[in-house]
């Protein structure tokens, strides 16, 4: 019997096991196949060719009557072998299904659809060509014969020794069956080819950066850059995994580093892979990287359709591009014989995925450069507290940049204590009277601002002044959020909205009030008291539409847009020379989180976001909101200074025994009520804990955001040295349980305790 082991893209499922029927070519590992699994025919990847292995065959949910593979549908591998071993890494990692780490490796539409045709198309264009004979059209008796509209496609077609796309013919006024008579007399032959979609051809990404890099006439470097260029070109000549952490201050030309040793690379004939944490930052480095390798440069988001994914992840895996620039899903790119992956703002949180698989793309990243002998260059000017610590305990390499191009300063930054502006001006008191002053004089002199809240909404409640009630989401445990601009209020979990209300509905008195403010009320503000400045703001209510935060990042640079008020969004790698002043209402709005890590999380956005201003010829500055002005992530920030908050965090996180000082997994249990919750996860801490492994068992625990999605949620950490202890023991914990099982989120390695 032929047997392969296939993985499925349901969740929790390990690979199940199938026959390979007679006159069926062996399916390779890699390969996609229809099988069924219950009443449903699905399309699975082969893991594994169990031919040979029979004697090691592991019970199959089938074992009783293992049943047939239905149809392969490659004649080859589709997922290359290290890209399907690296997702399986994934699924054991992470301890989620192989199914479900296979189709984040996979092109959209080509894994689990279950009809026969599981792939987008290429898209063929139909095209006409002059042949011989009609190029040659001359003579009155010849000419004579022809219709107007005959030789009129004759001449557009003389002129296109490649032919036209009989769309465009059609427009041109040449229908299909004048095409048709001239086929029939020899003078024309009509084709399919082959266009791939471009999702760069109406990018115009070269408005976003200020100053790309010319492979004529490169930019010169600055010394620190240079020495970091050469010692991270001798990681390149060993042809070795290195990992090295390029830890530069904003502003002082990461990107430009980044561009020489992908070019050192590419020169030995190997390839790069460049990640970045958000869509909106991949047309200025596509722009950046386009003017060294033109056309060898592919992209890998979702903000691409379906078929421009489809496409490049195609021309990836023929091998026709150089350099690939994604986000987090792109660290599955089947680049070959790859020799470079860059991390941009490696300590993004945007690299963690939320839901399964749940992988870090940084860290997916590194496992894959150790497995390509690949350098794996992580950069930030506020690195994660893991990576930094690796570098100082010797597993990775920092190379410094300390100074700013041209020796520009780092932006001055002012704190506001909102305590004494409230005392002053009253509790309604949104932008400070420095902010105030320091916004009209940059807006007098013709120059750019950049405002962070990162929330958003125009209130963050609504208050009953009657009986003290807020407007709650009737599936979540938090406060619904005002939107003005379409009145209604909306959850921003569960995407729940209503009609803003006009009465209580707990009471039904008219009482009711808007508390707290969100990124549309800082617009609202600015809009009224600078009615002839040019506003606009980027949070994800305005960028939700394909294109939406390019054309807006596109105008801001071009100077259309004086002021952009955003989340924090508009706090990463973005270079706005004319930006001179950056205003942070709210600074400290995570730091009464219940979550180890909201001081980091502060620090890192509150200096990216002093990062944006003076990057031109004019010094920035930087003005601060806080009610907690003395806390120390605010002040380090305020200093740029990231050695001493490191020093103070990690001796805070190992006092506590927070990661990375142990590893953590956080398990989530959900139920249709609180008590079922709680008594499921009092169940699985008991086995846990029974089971005696190498690990702490803390909980269960009501999770901070208590009710998510209709579900009641409580939680389980387990905290440890090694992280496969704690993964197996929840593997044997919810081992022959699946009713609880399927209750249970694993999240290995959280960024988010919530």
């Amino acid at each position: 019997m032929r047997l392969v082991s296939v993985a499925v893209p349901i969740p929790l499922l390990p690979p199940l096991t199938y026959s390979v029927p007679d006159g069926m070519k062996l399916p390779e590992r890699g390969s996609r196949v229809r099988v069924p699994v219950g009443a449903r025919v699905v399309i699975g990847c082969v893991v594994e060719n169990k031919s040979h292995h029979q004697s090691k065959q592991k019970r199959s949910v089938y074992s009783d009557g293992i049943r047939n593979v239905l149809e392969c549908l490659d004649t080859e591998a589709f997922l290359p072998p290290q890209i399907l071993d690296l997702a399986l890494w994934v699924a054991e990692y992470y301890a989620c299904g192989s199914g479900e780490s296979i189709a984040a490796a996979m092109p959209p539409l080509t894994f689990g659809q279950s009809r026969r045709s599981p792939s987008l198309s290429f898209r063929n264009v139909r095209f006409a060509r002059a042949t011989g004979r009609g190029r040659e059209v001359r003579t009155p008796q010849e000419t004579s014969s022809l219709g107007f509209k005959q030789r009129k496609a004759l001449e557009l077609l003389a002129g296109a020794p490649d032919g036209l796309d009989t769309f465009l013919l059609a427009r041109q006024g040449v229908s299909s069956d004048t095409l048709k008579r001239l086929v029939r007399r020899g003078f024309v032959s009509l084709g399919t080819r082959r266009i791939e979609r471009d999702p760069l051809a109406d990018a115009g990404t070269e408005t976003v950066i200020a100053s790309p890099t010319n492979s004529t006439n490169p930019r010169r470097l600055t010394v620190e850059q240079r020495e970091a260029v050469n010692t991270l070109s001798h990681l390149i000549e060993t042809d070795e995994f290195h990992v090295a952490l390029l830890h530069g201050v904003t502003g002082s030309g990461k990107t430009e580093v980044y561009v020489r040793i992908a070019r050192t690379v590419c020169g030995r004939g190997r390839r790069v892979l460049v990640l970045v944490p958000e869509i909106s930052l991949t047309p200025a480095l596509v722009a950046t990287f386009g003017e060294v390798f033109h056309d060898r440069i592919a992209i890998q988001h979702s903000g691409l359709s379906s078929g421009e994914r489809h496409d490049q992840w195609h021309r990836i895996r023929r091998g026709e591009v150089d350099v690939v620039v994604g986000t987090r899903s792109a660290v599955f790119a089947p680049l070959d014989n790859l020799g470079l992956i860059v991390v941009d703002e490696e300590h993004d949180t945007s690299y963690k995925q939320e839901e399964s698989p749940r992988y870090h793309g940084r860290d997916v990243a590194v496992v894959r450069g150790q497995r390509a002998s690949a350098l794996v260059l992580l950069g930030s000017a506020t690195p994660s507290m893991e990576s930094y610590l690796n570098t100082r305990v010797g597993r990775y390499q920092r190379v410094v940049l300390s100074q700013r191009v041209h020796n520009r300063p780092l932006a001055t930054v002012r704190v506001v204590d909102m305590r004494k502006e409230i005392a002053k001006s009253g509790t309604e008191v949104v932008l400070s009277g420095q902010l105030v002053e320091a916004l009209t004089t940059t807006l007098g002199k013709g120059e750019q601002a950049l405002i962070l809240l990162n929330r958003r909404g125009f209130a963050t409640a609504v208050l009953c002044r009657q009986c003290g009630q807020t407007l709650e989401c009737p599936n979540c445990s938090v406060s619904l959020t005002v939107h003005q601009s379409v009145g209604r209020a909306r959850c921003h979990y569960c995407n729940y909205a209503v009609v803003r209300p006009k009465r209580c509905s707990y009471c039904a008195g008219p009482y009711l009030e808007m508390v707290g403010f969100g990124t549309e009320r800082i617009e609202s503000e600015i809009n009224e008291r600078w009615p002839n400045v040019s506003v606009a703001r980027m949070d994800r209510d305005t960028v939700r539409r394909r294109g939406a935060a390019l054309s807006l990042l596109s105008r801001f640079a071009k100077g259309d847009i004086q002021v952009l008020v955003g989340t924090q969004m508009i706090a990463k790698g973005h270079d706005f020379p004319k930006v001179t002043v950056v205003g942070v209402i709210s600074a400290d709005v995570g730091l009464g989180m219940a979550d180890f890590r909201v001081a980091e999380r502060t620090f890192q956005l509150l200096t990216q976001v002093a990062g944006r201003a003076g990057r031109g010829d004019k010094p920035g500055e930087a003005i601060v909101q806080s009610f907690y002005p003395d806390h120390y992530s605010i002040n380090y920030a305020c200093q740029q200074a990231y050695e001493p908050f490191f020093d103070d965090e990690i001796r805070f996180r190992t006092g506590m025994r927070y990661p990375p000082v142990v590893s953590m997994v956080n398990a989530v249990v959900r139920g249709r009520t609180s008590r079922e919750a709680m008594t499921n996860a009092a169940r699985l801490a008991g086995i846990l804990r029974s089971a005696g492994g190498n690990f702490s068992v803390l909980g269960p625990a009501e999770a901070p955001i208590a009710r998510l999605r209709g579900q009641h949620r409580a939680q389980v950490f387990l905290k440890g040295d090694h992280r496969s202890a704690m993964r197996e023991g929840l593997r044997k914990a919810l081992e022959g349980r699946p009713e609880l099982r399927r209750r249970v989120t694993i999240d290995v390695d959280p960024l988010s305790v919530l």
